[in-house]
């Protein structure tokens, strides 16, 4: 055998045990699954904001806000996107993240807290003092936490963030980092998911930086600028409550879509990045006594036609799986 030919052996076993290695190392991780529990702000109370990441072939995830729980895992269940209910409450809900405590976004967590596993809360520091206060507090509800008043049933385990910085997510692949925003004199909090393969953004209730005092939002976006150029930003979901009819002095702490639109224009301002594809995952539509049927579409309307970013909108719905990239 000359040499080439034994060159040629050698490169060819070399790929070989390449290609068969790769096949016994975890799986690569190409993106993010959002499971909608609860899509909407406001008057339904069977659907409200509760969103379940996942890293895409995991198992473990977390419930980014808690207002419907037991029903939205009921639902998705029913749709076959999701195990039942039993099993994904205690084996794949792996904590909860807490934007506020108004209960729009804290009802599912507080009905289905006396048959939840042990599990950690992430919450900006004024939110847990909300819950351990006003909601956890042995008058309004048993302490089911492990702080606050006494008795503590001490099953969820509070978990202060600060703004900024990340913390692992425990159970999960995944890091979560928060950052304050305004919401009609309340302090609302955004969420930034990390994994090695790149990040989503979530945002619980907010106004717009020119209602609300702060800039909250554009300072956001300046901590998240840098994700966004090196690529490593999927998705973002962010809140749009009301349809443009919606009066300035009105809003108590929402957007609109003409608000909506401007925000991500100071997005892509700020970060000098082009928006155009990104996914914008459209929460917290408002359903309407006056209109039910057709509030959420005159909002999407709204949103599309002033869509001048060519961003990918995609309307949160209840027990809707979507794939983020």
């Amino acid at each position: 055998m000359n040499i080439i030919m034994r060159r040629i052996i050698l490169l060819s076993a070399v790929f070989l045990v390449g290609v068969l290695g790769s096949g016994s190392a975890s799986p690569r991780h190409e993106g993010f699954t959002v499971t909608v529990l609860g899509a909407h702000g406001g008057l339904e109370d069977g659907n409200l904001s509760a969103y379940l990441v996942q890293l895409s072939g995991d198992q473990g995830g977390i419930l980014l806000d808690a207002g419907t729980v037991l029903h939205g895992l009921q639902v998705a269940w029913h749709k076959k996107v999701l195990d039942q209910p039993k099993n994904v409450l205690e084996k794949t809900i792996r904590g909860y993240a807490i934007s506020h405590a108004h209960m729009d976004h804290i009802a599912g967590l507080i009905a289905v807290s006396p048959e939840d596993t042990a599990k950690p809360i992430y919450a900006l520091p004024s939110v847990i003092m909300d819950m351990t206060d006003h909601v956890f507090n042995n008058h309004i509800w048993p302490n089911m936490g492990d702080s606050g008043s006494e008795p503590r049933v001490g099953r969820y385990h509070y978990s202060p963030l600060v703004s900024g910085k990340s913390v692992p997510v425990v159970g999960t692949e995944m890091r979560i980092t928060a950052y304050p925003l305004g919401h009609g004199g309340v302090e609302s909090s955004a969420f930034l998911l990390e994994t090695t393969g790149g990040a989503i953004l979530y945002l619980g209730d907010t106004g717009p930086d020119t209602v609300e005092p702060g800039y909250h939002l554009h300072v956001l976006w300046q901590g998240i600028a840098p994700i966004l150029r090196m690529h490593r930003l999927m998705g973002i979901m962010l809140e749009c409550s009301y349809d443009d009819s919606r009066p300035r002095k009105m809003l108590f702490g929402h957007l609109t879509p003409s608000w909506f639109m401007a925000e991500l224009h100071d997005l892509q301002t700020v970060s000098g990045m082009n928006l155009h594809g990104m996914r914008v995952i459209v929460t917290h539509m408002k359903p309407s006594l006056q209109s039910p049927d057709t509030s959420t579409s005159v909002i999407m309307g709204e949103l599309k036609e002033k869509n001048d970013l060519g961003v990918k909108l995609i309307p949160a719905q209840q027990g809707q799986v979507i794939h983020v990239p």
